[in-house]
């Protein structure tokens, strides 16, 4: 806390108890008291008030009262102004204890000098519940923001590891499928799983991706699929020169592509398309995936597709808005489009 710095506080005590003590001189000395005892006056009463000042600071350092305990506060203060006055009235009464006139003097000024302590002993305490309550605040702040980071975080890795095992146990079944009859293209297709899977784990630790890193994560899957459904699959990608530069959370693309092969795939037996299309356009990396469905079909009926909700979910807890994911149907055409803000 700033008023707790030894420096600060010197440099802020001793400009404060100037002023104060030219102040309070002037004011004795138009009370009708000579020069050299308006200041002697003054140089004690401030000397003892900044002294109270700084203990009351000690005292508000190591210990805040709390909530329930607010009474202490004032009661600190109530308790130092009295230490004040009686310190100032033993101690000017010493040192003018032959003057007459003057002690009549102090007698009749303690009360106002004990006001005066008071309100600025009170002042120092409301400032520094003030500093302490919004120290306190931030701190809260702080702890709510980790708190809801880290729940963020695990949220977001737990909707990333739901959409692996569904891809994995496909492929395994794509594999032990191949084992009998094409060992060979098994054994592809267990090297490009093995490079998929390395791939993941690198990729679940960034936060951020360039949009052709993805790209590339993105051929090692479609490698496996092309394993498993042979010429029936067929991907065509139109990239965007200077959308590749553009960035966005990993592991994005996949659970879409993903997801049309599902809806294309899964109800037919003839060959079909999936469209890639990425560009870059007023601030947003725009993707749009297209894939060919039945309306008909058990599929189609059943929703949207696996992932999207998931995807969707992901979005709002990394740009806080629900408008970045889009589906369209047309015909017997179904689009996904994605748009990812980018940091101008």
């Amino acid at each position: 806390m700033l008023l707790y710095n030894r420096k600060t506080f010197a440099v802020w005590y001793l400009v404060g108890w100037t002023l104060m003590g030219l102040i309070q001189t002037l004011i004795l000395h138009r009370l009708e008291l000579a020069w050299e005892t308006a200041l002697k006056d003054s140089l004690v009463s401030n000397t003892i008030l900044g002294l109270c000042c700084y203990f009351a600071m000690i005292l508000y350092q190591f210990y805040q009262p709390g909530r329930n305990n607010r009474i202490y506060r004032l009661l600190f203060a109530l308790t130092i102004g009295l230490i004040f006055g009686y310190a100032t009235n033993m101690l000017l009464g010493f040192l003018f204890r032959e003057e007459i006139e003057y002690l009549e003097f102090l007698k009749a000024s303690m009360p106002i000098r004990f006001v005066f302590a008071f309100l600025m002993l009170a002042f120092l305490t409301i400032l520094n519940w003030l500093w302490n309550n919004l120290e306190e605040q931030k701190e809260i702040e702080r702890r709510n923001n980790e708190a809801n980071r880290l729940v963020k975080e695990a949220e977001l890795a737990t909707l990333r590891q739901q959409l692996q095992p569904h891809f994995l146990f496909n492929s395994l079944n794509s594999i032990s499928a191949l084992a009998g009859t094409k060992p060979n293209e098994a054994r592809k297709m267990i090297q490009q799983l093995s490079d998929f899977l390395r791939g993941t784990l690198k990729k679940d630790e960034q936060k951020i991706v360039a949009l052709h890193e993805e790209i590339e994560h993105l051929q090692l899957y479609l490698d496996i699929e092309k394993v498993r459904f042979g010429h029936r699959l067929n991907i065509e990608m139109f990239i965007d020169e200077p959308s590749l530069n553009c960035v966005l959370p990993p592991l994005l693309l996949q659970p879409i592509v993903e997801n049309a092969i599902k809806f294309g795939l899964y109800d037919t037996i003839g060959a079909i398309s999936i469209g890639v299309k990425t560009n870059f356009q007023q601030g947003y990396l725009n993707v749009e995936v297209k894939n060919p469905f039945d309306p008909n079909t058990q599929n189609a009926k059943q929703g949207t597709g696996f992932g999207l909700n998931s995807i969707q979910r992901r979005l709002f807890l990394l740009y806080s808005r629900n408008d970045l994911l889009m589906t369209e149907k047309h015909d017997k055409l179904f689009i996904t489009k994605l748009k990812i803000p980018q940091a101008q």
